[in-house]
């Protein structure tokens, strides 16, 4: 064999090809390739002897095999190397950087064609692990500290191309509510309609403001089922009564009155803001709360 050809016969090649058309996925880290290699090796289609890098230098200069780095912009990351078979969304390269992770939020609204804005930020889920149970009374002074201050945001970004990457590491669920999209034919893992729609209420900058979440909600009018939704809120049981924001979002988007009053009946128990630090605002004394002067 000769150095740094890999190939046992020139049939190899076309069977090496095959293999990665064949596959899920079309973005690679380091580590799987390798682990398609030891395959390949068992088959007979490699030599024994072929080491990983020669095998990356193959599948570069004879196949369809591109390397890509994924950089930080803040000093939470690191560079990422990665490696795409032919042509690949920039979904499934963010989807790369955490394994578990899906795509929530923005990502989320506008796969399920709540937007036509195209994005230029890419939101990705990567769950924490579990947490104990606070199981102190809630306060309206618990209420008013917490959105007095502007939306905490993730700083752990990165660049791909003319697309910003945001990592989120959101609450623990056990991913409920997530599901699957085919994207350039591949099969993207994103949050189901109507946990998209309880994910931009509760953090509505990781989707453009209130004004998109309120266009989300319009567009999903005919979708979504209330029913589900609630028992997915009930299962995310947040601290804070989201659900006042939702129904609300429910009725500016015009839902039928029965529909958003399921919302009511979870209790209106406090005062709630639609976004943090609302500084010109008014009341909705039907939902108890504040929004946007002007929304």
């Amino acid at each position: 064999m000769a150095r740094g050809r890999p190939l046992k016969a020139k049939k190899g090649k076309s069977k090496i090809i095959a293999l990665f058309d064949g596959q899920r996925r079309r973005v690679y880290r380091r580590s799987q390739l390798a682990r398609l290699l030891d395959q390949l090796k068992v088959q007979s289609e490699i030599a024994q002897n072929t080491t990983t890098d020669t095998f990356i230098s193959f599948l570069q200069t004879e196949c369809f095999l591109k390397t890509i780095t994924l950089a930080p912009l803040t000093d939470r990351g690191a560079f990422h190397e990665r490696f795409i078979w032919r042509e690949s969304s920039a979904f499934e390269v963010a989807l790369s950087l955490q394994h578990g992770s899906y795509l929530t939020h923005g990502s989320a609204v506008f796969l399920h064609s709540l937007t036509d804005q195209l994005p230029q930020t890419i939101y990705v889920n990567y769950e924490q692990t579990p947490k104990p149970f606070r199981d102190e009374p809630l306060t309206q002074d618990d209420i008013n500290s917490a959105f007095a201050a502007p939306q905490r945001q993730s700083q752990n970004i990165y660049q791909y191309d003319d697309t910003r990457i945001v990592l989120i590491n959101g609450k623990h669920t056990k991913r409920l509510e997530v599901g699957d999209q085919i994207v350039h034919g591949v099969e993207i893992d994103v949050t189901k309609l109507e946990r998209t729609l309880i994910d931009i209420t509760v953090r509505p900058a990781y989707s453009g403001g209130v004004f998109q979440v309120l266009e989300a909600f319009q567009r999903a009018k005919d979708r979504i089922s209330v029913s589900t939704l609630l028992a997915t809120l009930n299962k995310l049981n947040f601290r804070f009564p989201y659900h006042q924001a939702i129904g609300f979002y429910m009725q500016r988007a015009g839902y039928e009155k029965e529909r958003y009053n399921r919302l009511k009946l979870l209790g209106l128990d406090y005062e709630f803001f639609l976004a943090h630090d609302l500084r010109e605002r008014e009341y909705s004394e039907e939902w108890k709360l504040f929004s946007p002067k002007g929304f």
